[in-house]
């Protein structure tokens, strides 16, 4: 369909049935003028019914930004096998005759909308902000299921998100996973490498890297409490809780050297608690109130 004047297609033309002998026209050519979502769906399939006028909504309220094809596998199961759709329903999302992203599975109205939101172009810092404050709540709460899903969320939205790429990273770390968190921060593209959030996991993967040759935690603790003024035994004794992912601890521990003898070993403490700070993230209550203590015993 030729669009005059630039304007609009009529609403009635943003979603259409489509078929395997349509493809080409009604996706990979008109993908040239606007995205392109394609609905694979079949009457049989429950989510279908439910995902299908969510997504339909959507597509409308874009005002033409997006358009849409529904192609019922049942009578047309050519193009959905060759691209390896083996569950539906199975959304793709077209732009300049190609595939561009795209979703397995039903999910939320609130993700459907972020999804067409922004294939249409539209600027979506405003709706990725409060997810990551919320997945980065749940991380911090110990709700790993959440976390991982408000993160994987931004990221279907804006892959090259420095917050959400680092979040995926703690969660693997956290899980003792080192390796795994290295793989995602490969994703992360270079002019962002030095993202303070992507520098909070490198220091934390640093510190991580000395679990083995930590010692005890157990055996320093009951050291430290014997031989309070032993600032070595209490130094190793905030490297083992670093290492093992205790930075709350390890952050006191490191405090009580300061506070006892600020220039102990070169200002080794010092030193250890700003790695402790930067692994814990800028905003995290570890860091936010280990500097308030710092500054209260530097310049009391």
């Amino acid at each position: 369909m030729t669009i005059i004047d630039g304007g609009s297609p009529p609403e009635t033309d943003l979603v259409k049935d489509g078929s395997d002998q349509g493809f080409m026209a009604d996706v990979i050519e008109a993908s040239k003028q606007a995205p392109v979502i394609v609905d694979f769906w079949a009457p049989w399939c429950g989510p279908c019914r439910t995902l299908g006028p969510m997504l339909e909504k959507a597509v409308r309220g874009a005002g033409g930004a997006v358009r849409m094809v529904k192609i019922n596998i049942d009578e047309h199961p050519g193009v959905a096998g060759q691209l390896g759709v083996r569950s539906i329903p199975a959304v793709y999302a077209f732009d300049q005759g190609r595939p561009v992203d795209g979703f397995m599975g039903a999910i939320p109205e609130s993700q459907i909308k972020l999804f067409v939101e922004r294939l249409a172009g539209a600027d979506m810092t405003a709706e990725i902000e409060p997810i990551l404050a919320q997945a980065a709540e749940s991380l911090k709460l110990g709700d790993i299921g959440g976390a991982a899903q408000g993160f994987m969320a931004v990221l279907q939205l804006d892959p090259e998100n420095v917050k959400a790429i680092a979040g995926m990273a703690r969660i693997a770390l956290n899980a003792g996973d080192a390796d795994e968190a290295r793989q995602i921060l490969s994703h992360v593209p270079p002019e962002k490498a030095n993202d303070p959030e992507i520098q909070g996991v490198l220091a934390a993967l640093e510190l991580a890297a000395k679990a083995e040759a930590a010692g005890d935690t157990g055996d320093l603790a009951l050291k430290v409490a014997n031989e309070p003024e032993n600032l070595q035994a209490r130094f190793e004794l905030a490297e083992a809780l670093s290492a093992r992912g205790d930075l709350e601890h390890a952050s006191e521990q490191l405090l009580a050297i300061i506070e006892r003898n600020r220039d102990w070993n070169e200002g080794a403490a010092r030193t250890q608690l700003l790695k402790v700070f930067e692994a814990a993230g800028p905003m995290s209550d570890i860091t936010k109130q280990g500097r308030r203590k710092l500054s209260a015993i530097l310049f009391s």
